[in-house]
């Protein structure tokens, strides 16, 4: 008996829903992976745009020569501080508490300043990073799941087509597409997830050297103004 090839037996959700057991449990993977992603790429752009404005108007204010000390006292009551904001309140909280103390050598005080500000520079990197090793791995990954479901369905189709006498287009174009759904599936979850993984990863890059070059410019400052 053959099948009438009609546009309603090869639409997407008709595939789906005839496809076999294991092809549709590859599917609800591929899809919950890809709803995570998506769900991780709209809170990482958020985050990392969020990170990026705050960073920009600290640096307006810092080098627009306002006082230190009024500085560090305003960005101590937001308790909101992000990124740089951070690092200059570990710096400067670090530097001033080191200050107090007595028998604390310029190079002893500048060198614990350093460490302060590089351990809570490394602390807003890793928050910042956060997530982005699942993007990485659902672009790796997705594409192999999606192809155990292509391979799956096509044995399946082989194997129904092994009990008929002449085998038609209208016989094997239904278990191939069944099968193909599961690679465009799998591609369908994986390219977003690189995209967004190299461009966040970039996106924490340029941030984190820029972390870097505040460290060593502000580390010169105090060095500066503890020398005085």
């Amino acid at each position: 008996m053959e099948a009438s090839l009609t546009t309603n037996d090869l639409s997407i959700f008709s595939l789906i829903s005839n496809a076999s057991i294991v092809v549709q449990i590859v599917l609800a993977i591929l899809m919950m992976l890809s709803l995570l992603s998506w769900w991780h790429i709209f809170v990482k752009w958020f985050g990392l745009r969020h990170a990026g404005g705050k960073t920009d108007s600290f640096e307006t204010a810092f080098w627009g020569g306002s006082d230190l000390n009024s500085l560090y006292q305003q960005v101590s009551r937001d308790g909101a501080s992000v990124g740089m904001e951070k690092i200059f309140e570990a710096g400067f909280a670090e530097f001033l508490k080191l200050r107090r103390q007595a028998g604390h050598d310029l190079g002893a005080l500048m060198e614990g300043t350093r460490r302060a500000m590089k351990a809570a520079c490394q602390r807003e990197v890793d928050r910042l990073d956060a997530h982005t090793n699942f993007l990485a791995t659902v672009g790796s990954i997705s594409p192999y799941i999606g192809l155990l479901g292509t391979v799956w369905g096509i044995m399946n189709a082989f194997r129904g087509l092994s009990n008929v006498g002449q085998a038609t287009l209208s016989q094997v174009a239904p278990g191939i597409a069944e099968a193909l759904v599961a690679t465009a599936i799998g591609l369908f979850a994986a390219i977003p997830a690189v995209v967004a993984y190299n461009r966040f990863s970039h996106d924490v890059d340029r941030l984190a050297n820029r972390f870097d070059s505040f460290i060593e410019e502000f580390s010169n400052i105090l060095q500066r103004q503890a020398g005085k």
